[in-house]
């Protein structure tokens, strides 16, 4: 899977030189060159491998205010990519609130982002550590695989723009996920188990025997009373629901749309005490780390929540402009035929860690959700199925439980939270801990 930087370099150095004499006023340009392996698990087999390989460009270009985009993965064909845009930005209308595209500074290096061993990695070697998941998933009786996942990426990347900004920065990526069943009929029960990371450090046969080991857990579970209870939220679970509601009302774009439900609360207390939400773009070997964003900001670390009291949104140039304030490093993109848009980096939920398990005397222990994306992103309020739950009782854990829903609204969620353990995770771009939330409602 190993690139050759220097080749996207020149495409993207062409492609602004060309938009520029095109009689752009500015012009950025994201080069991209990416190599993945991917595998696909049916049952305790291998279904699917393939390999793919990818470049190319995508040009802004910005006249008189107006911004036009284009895009190509042919060589021969950047000079009409970056036309394209010129000409796209002429016929558009000026925006008053366009500020400019970010100046060239320093950047600070992050460690831990990029792997040679997975830069380098073959097919051979790909189904190799999937194979271990299997036998991680078969490993332990009457437990055994339905579905997975394995992927493997290496991307480098460069970022030019006629301000000067100039970035290169190489990164790897590496990820397994498998589902397991256990029982039959209506004793059946599911659990899935998944790790993801920058560096070859993943125990890749824990994920599949974790998986099995929950799937087994959660048979014969029983039902649960409709009620108002502490609920501890593992992990994957939170992860979901606050990507669905909290994450996106931080979005500046929507701030100052109003169809976010943290417009004018900066400087309020929207947490419980001793709450910190950290969004570190410079985390190292963190998913979603770099030197800088994908405009050319430098990456930096925003403390979004501090003792419950929220100090920043999330934003990229062109809103922080609109509101007279510096980026915040959060204009990312999924790739090179893309705009960029505003996202979280590395979202860590921070809250003094203890034992909460010994110290619930009722409660529910929730380990995913199903139905997350279905909560409303403005107001809040979710619904969703619980998986791989447990009754939590006199500070043990209990009893599974077969069918739960669990209701409430996420800003209330982030008021309610009054605990959390010493298991953090890194769920992609969130990291977190199990939280105990007071007087969520579930529905059995």
């Amino acid at each position: 899977m190993s690139s050759d930087i220097n080749i996207i370099y020149d495409m993207a150095e062409k492609a602004q030189k060309t938009a520029e004499r095109s009689g752009a006023d500015e012009v950025e340009v994201f080069g991209l060159m990416a190599g993945s392996v991917n595998l696909d698990i049916q049952m305790d087999r291998i279904d699917l491998a393939s390999e793919s390989f990818s470049q190319g460009i995508g040009v802004k270009a910005v006249v008189n205010g107006a911004v036009g985009f284009s895009s190509t993965n042919d060589p021969a064909r950047i000079v009409d990519a970056a036309k394209s845009a010129t000409s796209s930005a002429r016929v558009r209308h000026s925006d008053p609130d366009w500020t400019g595209l970010p100046q060239a500074c320093d950047y600070r290096a992050v460690k831990g982002i990029h792997d040679p061993r997975i830069a380098n990695i073959d097919v051979e070697t790909c189904i190799d550590l999937s194979m271990k998941m299997i036998d991680g998933a078969v490993s332990l009786d009457d437990a055994r695989p339905t579905s997975g996942k394995f992927t493997c990426l290496g991307a480098d990347y460069v970022i030019l723009n006629s301000n000067g900004v100039e970035v290169r920065e190489a990164s790897t990526r590496i990820d397994g996920f498998i589902e397991c069943r256990a029982g039959d009929g209506n004793e059946m029960s599911t659990a899935y188990e998944f790790d993801i990371s920058r560096n070859l450090d993943i125990d890749f046969y824990r994920i599949g025997s974790e998986a099995a080991r929950q799937a087994l857990e959660g048979v014969g579970g029983e039902g649960v009373d409709t009620c108002k209870t502490d609920v501890l939220l593992k992990p994957a679970a939170l992860a979901d629901i606050l990507e669905s509601t909290f994450i996106n009302s931080l979005n500046s774009e929507d701030i100052q749309k109003g169809r976010s439900a943290l417009a004018g609360k900066l400087g309020e207390k929207i947490g419980a005490d001793g709450l910190d939400i950290v969004d570190d773009g410079l985390l190292e070997g963190g998913i979603g780390s770099a030197r800088s964003d994908h405009e050319g900001t430098p990456s930096r670390t925003n403390r979004i929540l501090e003792n419950g009291v929220l100090g920043t949104y999330l934003y990229d140039k062109y809103t922080a402009g609109k509101d007279g304030v510096e980026s915040t490093g959060n204009a990312v993109r999924s790739s090179y035929t893309q705009s960029t848009y505003i996202d979280v980096r590395n979202l860590k939920i921070e809250y003094p860690a203890s034992d909460i398990i010994a110290e619930t005397q009722k409660g529910v222990l929730v380990g995913s959700v199903i139905g997350a994306h279905t909560a409303n992103p403005i107001s809040g309020d979710f619904s969703v199925e619980a998986r791989n739950s447990f009754l939590v009782e006199d500070g043990d854990i209990g009893s599974p439980i077969k069918s739960m829903m669990v209701t409430g609204n996420a800003f209330e969620l982030l008021h309610n939270i009054c605990g959390a353990g010493r298991d953090t995770r890194v769920l992609g771009n969130i990291i977190t801990p199990t939280v105990k939330v007071s007087g969520l409602k579930i529905v059995g």
